[in-house]
């Protein structure tokens, strides 16, 4: 009997210098270039020309008409949310190891996988105005982060994204217009806020917070840069004035052991199994590390946390319960507990 081969993983890892952690914490956003190799990212690329021509469909989602001009066919599609659900190719890119590897050192050591888009943004399509991720997507604690990934190479011109540093240290502003109940509300002198998201900065009251920054930073990118940003930090795009796409294909996360009370869309169905408070851990899928709190696993079978815990599991070498000791030195050392029978 041949017995199979234990599984390995699939790419080199990539380990967060202290200078893009420190660069995180005082920015609120990293930009890691050339995260994933620019021919995996062509993938996506391919992917979206044949969905926009026909030749290839996202499960569930319409495909262009037969009769479909060249340029109709490339206004079709926006945005698709959540593709990894339903599409393999999403799922692998949502649990990639090297951006997992910076998510680690971010925010883990255990992350959870919670939410996909899939941008086409054609020559002509609108941006997105100032918003916080954090305002639609809540975690509890609050660890949500982004990953972006550029699919094609992005600037000004096409409607690349812009940050504004320093404000991860911004609370959420709740909105006045009914969009979503989230928000800083605890806060006493917090001002709702309405049209989030909108590009219109006289609409979109959120951007005058936004603009009391003095820098907003463009973020030009190629084909596998990956942009890692908070959940508070204020970013927008604007229109792209081009005649270059800008595709791009985000996920968002949140440390594994943080309570989540979303899923996207209102279908009764994705909330079945949630606990008394309506938490939907179950839903979600454990990339990295380990976790209390129910997860999903990869419908495709991607190797992550999940279904694959002896390589992307816990990190640390033991469960053994550890104390604060004082070595020979006369430093202070986490020092594991010799007998089972000392560790209540």
């Amino acid at each position: 009997m041949v017995s199979a081969e234990a599984p390995t993983r699939s790419h080199e890892p990539y380990q967060v210098r202290v200078e893009e952690y420190k660069s995180f914490r005082r920015d609120g956003y990293l930009v890691v270039r050339g995260l994933v190799a620019p021919e995996e990212a062509r993938e996506w690329a391919d992917f979206t020309d044949d969905m926009m021509a026909g030749r290839r469909a996202m499960p569930g989602l319409p495909s262009p008409p037969d009769d479909a001009t060249d340029a109709e066919r490339r206004q079709f599609y926006d945005r698709i949310h959540m593709p990894h659900r339903t599409c393999e190719v999403a799922e692998r890119f949502l649990l990639h190891p090297r951006i997992v590897d910076v998510l680690e050192a971010l925010i883990g050591p255990d992350i959870l996988g919670l939410q996909t888009m899939l941008f086409f943004k054609q020559p002509g399509q609108g941006g997105q105005g100032f918003h916080q991720d954090t305002y639609y997507i809540p975690t509890q604690p609050d660890t949500l982060i982004g990953a972006w990934m550029a699919i094609d190479p992005a600037d000004e011109e096409n409607g690349c994204l812009w940050m504004t540093p320093g404000s991860q240290h911004e609370p959420i502003y709740p909105d006045c217009d009914g969009v979503t109940q989230q928000g800083d509300t605890i806060l006493s002198d917090i001002e709702a806020v309405k049209s989030v998201s909108h590009p219109d900065v006289e609409l979109n009251t959120l951007a005058q917070v936004a603009l009391q920054y003095e820098v907003e930073v463009p973020i030009v990118a190629e084909p596998g840069d990956v942009v890692f940003f908070g959940g508070h930090v204020f970013h927008r795009s604007h229109r792209n004035r081009s005649d270059r796409p800008r595709r791009a294909f985000v996920s968002h996360y949140c440390n594994a052991r943080s309570r989540i009370a979303w899923d996207h869309g209102s279908n009764k169905a994705h909330y079945e199994g949630a606990d008394a408070n309506g938490a939907t851990n179950h839903r979600h899928i454990l990339a990295r590390g380990s976790t209390h709190l129910p997860y999903a696993q990869p419908k495709f079978g991607t190797l992550c946390a999940a279904n694959a815990p002896e390589i992307y599991g816990e990190r640390i070498d033991d469960n053994r319960v550890k104390s604060m000791m004082g070595d020979s030195a006369g430093f202070m050392v986490l020092v594991p507990h010799v007998d089972v029978e000392h560790d209540h």
